[in-house]
This record gives C-alpha cells, structure tokens and sequence, in this order.
C-alpha cells in the first residue's frame, strides 16, 4: 500500500505544479486554496502515509490502510471539486460538496491513527 500512496502523491503534486503555473500565467489566484490542499493533502500527506506504510509493512498491509487510501482518494476530488465550482460559480451549493468530501478526508485520516497506533512498532 505504501508503493500506491507514493504513486498517487505524485499525481496529486503534479496536478497542484499545472494548477498553480496556470494561475501564475493569469495572474488569477483564486483557487490557492485549492492549489494549497492538493499539495498538502495530496501531495504531502500522502507521500507521508506512503512511507510510513512502506517502513511499517504490518500498517501497509492491513485493511485499514487499503480502506484510508480509498477514503483519502475519494475525498480529496470531492472536497476540491466542490471548493473549486463554489468558488468559480459563486454558487454556494457546491459548498456541500466539500464539507462531504472533508469529513471522507477525516474519516480516512481517523483510520490512519488508528493504524498506526495499532500497527506501527519499533
């Protein structure tokens, strides 16, 4: 499972590279929120759990962390998405949207600390 997470940090940091070259070249900035947490929650946090289940392997095997990885990737587009079309149409029901795919986010990251709690020993 580390491997995979590893694989789709990169996805996610290359994603949040293009977004924020595209609002430089516009000079257009009003999906830095968006660009942030593709970097953070993309990126960041999930190269972090990729070698955290890459060095625990009893972590990066169990079934929580295949259920975190599928939480994590379902939220993260849900919760930009709905960040991104609130802010582009200045429609607030795409707020839903992210306030679902954050609490998705939550609830993978609940599992992680559960994990590694569990799972993770010197």
């Amino acid at each position: 499972m580390g491997i995979r997470f590893l694989k789709v940090a990169v996805v996610y940091f290359v994603i949040a590279i293009i977004l924020g070259i595209i609002m430089g070249i516009q000079h257009d900035f009003k999906l830095s929120s968006v660009h942030a947490h593709l970097n953070l929650l993309g990126w960041v946090s999930m190269a972090l759990f990729g070698t955290i289940y890459y060095l625990f392997p009893a972590a990066g095997n169990s079934r929580l962390a295949s259920t975190h990885f599928w939480l994590h990737n379902i939220g993260i587009p849900v919760m930009q998405g709905g960040i991104s079309l609130s802010i582009l149409t200045k429609n607030e029901v795409f707020t839903s949207f992210a306030i679902v795919g954050s609490l998705v986010v939550v609830l993978g990251g609940i599992l992680f600390l559960i994990n590694v709690f569990k799972n993770v020993k010197s």
